[in-house]
């Protein structure tokens, strides 16, 4: 047996990539520490109770479970962090205002999500609860596009979606079976027009006006010109016309970005009740960042609140920015010398990186340079450089 292997789509993170990833952390976490959000952590293990909340069997598929040792009740590793931030703010915070709340860590999936994806993330996000309007979600979007920029990432593309159009169209009848909303979305999912006019037809009491509005999904993809079309070949819903005035709304304040939009897109969780979004880039063969608003995922904790936001992986990010550069170090050696220990630690209260290098050892790293060192001379410690 080969002790060092790892299971499928699991890996390593070695010292250049760990610093890219690290690096890349601290400047989202300061921007969004700068938009107001406070930090939380939640653990990596919770009862499935509380991961699986908001009925998304996608979410349900993705989490590996296990039994707890201690209490018998089933837990799982998390896939998804925003339940659990959610919690917090519903049943921790428990605070009547507007909160906005950001996090870091890593989620494991039973599956990887593609051919080129991994099952370990490092998830990190931004949250805002407590507000219904929709200047909450362009707020996130607006964080979202800011932390690709800070990333380094340029020409990014954002997908626009309102689930809730979809389905207030099946809800609008009431002969559709679980099966039958399955397929539904199946069908949409893929734009297979033709599979979904099969099925509509095997209802013969479906309304013309919903029927033609189902058929016409998969056809409402492509720019903002698309809201212009849904508006008049849509029935009158009250939800389809209040996703289609918070897409408007969406699309007025991000008058500056690529903007596409796709009312058949059910990708995602099942969480998500209002305007939803997606954020890719050239280069990238996935989304790199997605995002919505999920109003009723807080109620599985016994107080309803607005919610938006989004997350992003940042390993996955991190694979495409440029190499960092090796640091200049210092290198020292390692003895019990006050004067030089007192020296070590004035270089490195400095910035300075400074190495001390073990007896009858040489240092090995690939992240460093050693350009000077720390030698004693005319009876002081001084920094000299290194000689070719």
């Amino acid at each position: 047996m080969q002790n060092w292997l790892l299971p499928d789509y699991l890996s390593d993170i070695l010292p250049a990539e760990a610093r890219r990833i690290e690096e890349l952390r601290r400047r989202l976490l300061d921007l969004y520490r700068a938009h107001g959000f406070e930090m939380v952590t939640p653990p990596l293990v919770e009862y499935t109770d509380s991961l699986l909340v908001g009925q998304s069997d996608s979410l349900s598929l993705q989490t590996c479970t296990l039994v707890d040792q201690i209490s018998g009740r089933n837990i799982g590793v998390r896939a998804d962090m925003t339940p659990q931030i959610t919690r917090i703010d519903a049943h921790l915070l428990n605070r009547e205002g507007v909160t906005r709340l950001c996090y870091c860590g890593t989620v494991l999936h039973a599956r990887p999500a593609g051919l080129l994806s991994d099952r370990e993330l490092m998830q990190i996000g931004a949250e805002i609860y407590g507000y219904e309007g929709v200047e909450a979600d362009i707020q996130v979007i607006q964080l979202a596009l800011e932390s690709l920029m800070t990333a380094g990432v340029s020409a990014v593309r954002v997908d626009l979606n309102y689930p809730g159009i979809t389905r207030a169209l099946i809800q609008a009848f009431s002969g559709f079976n679980q099966d039958t909303i399955t397929k539904i979305y199946t069908y949409l999912k893929d734009k297979d027009k033709t599979s979904l006019a099969l099925l509509l037809d095997q209802y013969p009491t479906l309304p013309a006006q919903i029927k033609s509005g189902l058929l016409a999904l998969p056809t409402l993809y492509g720019g903002v010109e698309i809201l212009d079309k849904a508006q008049e070949i849509l029935p009158p819903l009250a939800e389809v016309q209040k996703g289609i005035q918070s897409l408007r709304a969406i699309v007025a304040e991000l008058n500056t970005a690529q903007l596409s939009i796709d009312l058949a897109d059910v990708t995602g969780y099942a969480y998500h009740t209002g305007v939803i979004f997606a954020l890719y880039a050239d280069g990238w063969h996935e989304a790199l960042v997605r995002g919505g608003r999920y109003d009723n995922l807080s109620e599985a904790f016994g107080r309803a609140r607005a919610a938006t936001g989004f997350s992003l992986d940042l390993r996955k990010l991190s694979t495409h920015l440029t190499p960092a550069s090796p640091s200049k170090a210092i290198k020292a050696p390692w003895l019990n010398d006050k004067a030089l220990n007192s020296q070590i630690n004035a270089l490195r209260e400095a910035g300075y990186i400074v190495v001390q290098e073990l007896p009858n050892s040489h240092i090995s790293v690939d992240e460093f340079i050693f350009e000077q060192e720390l030698v004693f001379e005319q009876g002081e410690w001084q920094l000299k450089k290194i000689a070719d």
